[in-house]
């Protein structure tokens, strides 16, 4: 079933902003774009991004495209291709065209020649070290190069020789003609095209020169008649030469580029080189660890999708720095799996209880409501026996105070089916409990007592027809706040060892055994879990998405 997303009421600066626009006539249509670099899988950050160029398209009607940024094949994949695809689609949206960087280096090549006819680029050999000392600093000019003033002729004759392959990787670069003492560092004459003899996933051996980043980026916006290019506030210095390039090409429509800030949440790696890290070295088990903030992770831990793009509307649209609390998203999938998750009963660490006034040999089965706020999903029917078994964490020889579970003369509710006293316990060699031993009161089934009488604790259980279970239980990746600022070298000493904890005899309700991958459940009094996608028939593994209190901070 498609999901229909509401975008009634959604405002920020940037609708401010493009509110305005269309009430003057700037502009008569709205179109964004979503461009990320193919070099890495999606995490929270580009939610983020994803949220806003898509929503705000959809508010006011218009198309937003997705459009690869394949400019650097060196570290692209198809692989990260089609898992950008597949976040977006799975985040809930559609763009209007998937279009490539790659498919406009034939009009990017064009504009790059134009720019060299109209002496506003050269070609320069200076090595990648020499371009960045003649560029001064933040506080001294730069000086030029001494290829600044090869002819038009000439930069057109190496520039060809360059796309023919005749020099080597870094021998020469085409660099913009702009100002060498501008106070901002990326208008002084920046590279724009590069050699780069390396295969490209969409184009092949066609090109052995490579357009840059701020090159390519604001002529395909302006070829696919994007009006408003929205993007992290780290473009924001980056601004005056986006527009330099629009002008000097000519476009008549140019759009706007708009910057908004990070998505920055503590506890997490959004970086795609520290992320890399960690999937290469095996910190992790791959990109879609359910520790790991990237999109594909969350989905496997269990995040609803509808609950990434609420945390991203609380968290709002801004140009100020913050920092958000990770229990802010935490509770967003909370809430949503509290409305949605069907209830199931699962023991992550089994106890067995014998019930000696139970007839032997009997099993009957036990009714319980699949979700007490929508009775239309009806009941679960599970098997109740002689032998069940209950949570080790719900006895205790000698209880300490306001214990109200299972204790040696103590009775207590077990949910949905009876009221249970316990009677005894049997220990082995060492002084471990191995069993406890109850008295179950008949006229109590359904978990209340015709006399009356109340008991302070209910306890949930698995029966005779129960299945084993592996299940994973994950905290934070990090035992520091900001673990982007951590040194490389101490980078591994601040992964949380308790991160994921597995659970391998767990004993889940029967009800559940053949549900399928992604499949959401709220174990009672455990917490929200989801079913893996490594999960068999054979082998069923859960994955708990989130405690059902907050624990964050504790």
């Amino acid at each position: 079933m498609e999901e229909t997303i509401n975008t009634e009421g959604l405002s920020n600066f940037i609708h401010d902003i493009i509110d305005e626009e269309l009430r003057e006539g700037v502009n008569t249509r709205v179109q964004t774009r979503f461009p990320p670099e193919p070099n890495g899988y999606l995490h929270i950050g580009h939610a983020k991004a994803i949220c806003i160029d898509f929503m705000t398209a959809l508010k006011y009607g218009g198309v937003c495209n997705l459009r690869l940024d394949d400019t650097n094949p060196a570290k692209e994949d198809l692989e990260y291709v089609e898992s950008i695809k597949e976040d977006i689609e799975w985040l809930g949206f559609k763009w209007e065209k998937c279009l490539f960087a790659s498919s406009y280096f034939d009009f990017i090549y064009e504009c790059a020649i134009k720019l060299i006819k109209d002496g506003k680029a050269y070609v320069c050999d200076l090595s990648a070290d020499e371009i960045r000392e003649y560029r001064g600093t933040l506080t001294e000019p730069g000086k030029n190069s001494p290829y600044r003033d090869r002819s038009v002729e000439e930069n057109l004759d190496l520039f060809e020789r360059m796309t023919k392959g005749e020099f080597k990787d870094g021998e020469k670069v085409l660099r913009a003609k702009i100002d060498m003492a501008s106070p901002n560092m990326n208008m002084r004459d920046p590279v724009i095209y590069r050699i780069a003899h390396v295969s490209h996933h969409q184009t092949g051996d066609k090109w052995c020169v490579y357009p840059m980043y701020d090159f390519a980026h604001p002529l395909s916006d302006a070829k696919e008649e994007v009006t408003y290019s929205l993007c992290s506030l780290e473009f924001e210095n980056h601004r005056p030469l986006y527009n330099w390039f629009i002008e000097q090409i000519g476009f008549k429509e140019p759009p706007r580029q708009i910057e908004f800030a990070r998505l920055n949440i503590n506890y997490c790696i959004t970086s795609k080189r520290k992320n890399i890290r960690l999937v290469t070295e095996k910190m992790v088990s791959g990109w879609d660890d359910p520790r790991m903030a990237t999109i594909c992770g969350m989905r496997r831990r269990g995040y609803p999708a509808s609950s990434i793009r609420t945390f991203i509307e609380k968290v709002g649209v801004s140009k100020a720095y913050s920092v958000v609390d990770y229990g802010l998203l935490e509770s967003c999938v909370r809430d949503d799996l509290n409305a949605s998750a069907p209830r199931a009963m699962a023991v992550l660490d089994p106890l067995k209880v014998i019930i000696d006034n139970y007839p032997e040999g009997q099993t009957e089965e036990i009714e319980v409501d699949v979700h007490p706020e929508k009775p239309e999903l009806g009941k679960a029917k599970i098997t109740f026996g002689k032998e069940i078994y209950v949570e080790k964490s719900d006895f205790m020889i000698e209880p300490v105070k306001k214990y109200f579970r299972l204790f040696p003369g103590n009775e207590v509710r077990f949910r949905g089916a009876y009221f249970l006293t316990c009677t005894s316990y049997d220990l082995d060699e060492n002084g471990e409990v191995t069993a406890i031993h109850c008295t179950y009161d008949p006229a109590s089934k359904g978990g209340n007592s015709p006399d009356g009488r109340k008991v302070k604790g209910t306890i949930h259980w698995a029966g005779p027809n129960a299945f084993k279970a592996e299940v994973r239980l994950y905290d934070r990746l990090f035992t520091v706040e900001d673990p982007a600022s951590v040194s490389d070298e101490e980078f591994p000493s601040v992964i949380n060892k308790d991160s994921l904890i597995v659970l391998k005899d767990c004993l889940i309700e029967e009800t559940i055994k053949d549900a399928p991958a992604e499949s959401s459940f709220q174990f009672m009094r455990n917490g929200y879990f989801c079913v893996d996608k490594d999960s068999t028939p054979e082998k069923m593994i859960f994955n708990r998405t989130v405690q059902l209190n907050s624990s964050w901070g504790k």
